[in-house]
């Protein structure tokens, strides 16, 4: 479903949309059916979130109902895309009540959503302290846009921790834990070997260790901070030059021009 100027891009997106996908830990998976809206940025999503979701979502998924909706254009639209149908992978597979930190961390892993912007949002968040519990992560990511995006990145350190601490440093064996319908804290601490709660305590800590101020500078916040230094410098020297400018312009007198002959 599509309004007409998006229809060229609702049918590529539906082609891709058909195609088996082979999703990290749950293996090869053809989507099945299910229904595809693209709408142009700006369309309203009221209509069909029931007002459930802020208004910079750019994608929205309902698994039991088998429609996924796209709001965005450009090669963004697969990008909104695949994190959709990773929901639905991952909820086709999974008969399990799934926390959102898992769930959109997830999804955004699956999407290749975790580049080096993301990391920048992680190291900031670890330089400023300001590392959520999966609680407040679940908050976070349904707040606004900056603090969602920072929530984002930090669910799929999650997700990569929990599954670096699975055994083979995959996420099938907690998966097939998940899919006999056992309960997800039991499932996490049969194959990790730690409640949620110890899994959250022991993430916190690794993502304060491997995000500092040095991976923050070489993910690209050199940069950041040698742009911001040279902003202030420029903004320095024109302040300390003002009496000077505003001196020379003293005194000067823009002579009238003088009225030209008549021929």
């Amino acid at each position: 479903m599509a309004w007409p100027e998006e229809m060229d891009l609702a049918l590529a997106l539906a082609e891709v949309a058909s195609r088996p996908v082979v999703w990290p830990g749950l293996g090869r998976q053809s989507p099945g059916p299910l229904r595809l809206i693209v709408l142009a940025p700006g369309r309203d999503l009221d209509s069909l979130s029931r007002r459930r979701l802020p208004r910079w979502t750019a994608g929205l998924a309902y698994p039991a109902a088998r429609t996924i909706m796209v709001r965005s254009r450009g090669s963004s639209a697969f990008t909104v895309l695949r994190h959709e149908l990773a929901h639905l992978a991952l909820h086709d597979a999974v008969r399990s009540r799934l926390p959102l930190w898992f769930d959109e961390g997830y999804a955004a892993w699956a999407a290749g959503e975790f580049d080096r912007l993301q990391q920048l949002n992680v190291n900031l968040a670890v330089l400023r302290g300001r590392i959520p519990d999966f609680d407040q992560l679940d908050r976070a990511l349904r707040g606004p846009p900056t603090t969602a995006e920072t929530a984002y990145a930090l669910a799929v350190t999650a997700v990569i921790d929990l599954a670096q601490r699975t055994r083979g440093g995959q996420l099938a064996p907690l998966f097939q834990e998940l899919k006999g319908g056992v309960g997800f804290d039991s499932a996490v601490r049969s194959t990790v070997g730690l409640t949620v709660d110890q899994f959250e305590v022991r993430w916190s800590h690794a993502i304060r260790r491997r995000y500092n101020l040095l991976t923050w500078l070489a993910a690209g916040g050199l940069w950041t901070l040698l742009g911001g230094l040279v902003l202030v410098a420029h903004f320095l020297r024109r302040r300390r030059d003002l009496p000077r400018r505003r001196a020379l312009d003293d005194g000067w007198v823009i002579p009238e021009e003088e009225e030209s002959a008549a021929f």
